[in-house]
């Protein structure tokens, strides 16, 4: 392959990358907890990609069930399978029928001494994480800080890897009955779309450009022999 259809072409997989990222984005806009990805393309030859998260908060909503959770500030609910923990934003939490705090995909909710597990009673869930049953303290919500430097590496749902980096002092404040909405930007999306359409097209229309002068020159040079 030749250089300029090579170059062409990796500008053109950037697209394509970038319009998943998009998809991935619009398809989570009602998913409590989203953090809108960003795909940002290196340049020049080695076109390396890198994904940024936004980390702005999604706004509140109110559902009034004791188990959903809103996080608003710094800070990453920790769930776990039993083989390892994640991070997330999405605090939509039940009582599993052990009495433990766990997701939808029952991975359990870690405390400050590992999974939550609550009594019967009402619930209530202070801004700092405490748990009280009928008044009587019964444990805390373990939030972890990532700081802005250290990268965070989606794997899907809403989850994120654990990053050598994560602190226990998140400043992030719990909000019990609400959840925190997706903060994926519609308007922005879609002038992205618009952008990523436009420079796909035009990419496409180089290669064919090129391709059909490449095909030109053959011609030629079959003429002259």
């Amino acid at each position: 392959m030749t250089d300029p259809i090579s170059s062409l072409t990796r500008y053109l997989s950037a697209d394509v990358r970038a319009l998943g990222t998009l998809s991935q984005n619009v398809a989570n806009m009602t998913t409590p907890g989203y953090r809108a990805i960003d795909r940002v393309e290196g340049f020049g030859a080695a076109l390396t990609p890198a994904t940024r998260i936004d980390r702005h908060d999604g706004a509140l909503i109110q559902t009034g069930r004791p188990l959903d959770l809103a996080l608003q500030g710094a800070g990453f609910f920790q769930v776990t399978d039993g083989r390892q923990s994640f991070l997330t934003r999405n605090g939509q939490f039940v009582l599993g029928a052990d009495g433990s705090v766990v997701d939808a995909n029952g991975r359990a909710l870690l405390g400050d001494s590992g999974p939550l597990s609550l009594g019967p009673g009402a619930v209530t869930i202070g801004e700092d994480g405490a748990i009280r049953i009928d008044g009587q303290e019964a444990g805390r919500i373990g939030l972890v800080d990532v700081p802005a430097d250290v990268a965070l590496e989606p794997i899907g749902n809403g989850l994120y890897a654990m990053p050598d980096g994560a602190t226990g002092n998140a400043a992030a404040k719990v909000h019990q009955g609400a959840l925190e909405g997706s903060n994926v930007d519609p308007g922005h999306e879609m002038v992205r779309l618009m952008e990523l359409t436009r420079h796909a097209g035009s990419v496409q229309r180089a290669i064919a450009t090129y391709h059909s002068a490449v095909i030109a020159g053959i011609d030629e040079l079959g003429k002259e022999t």
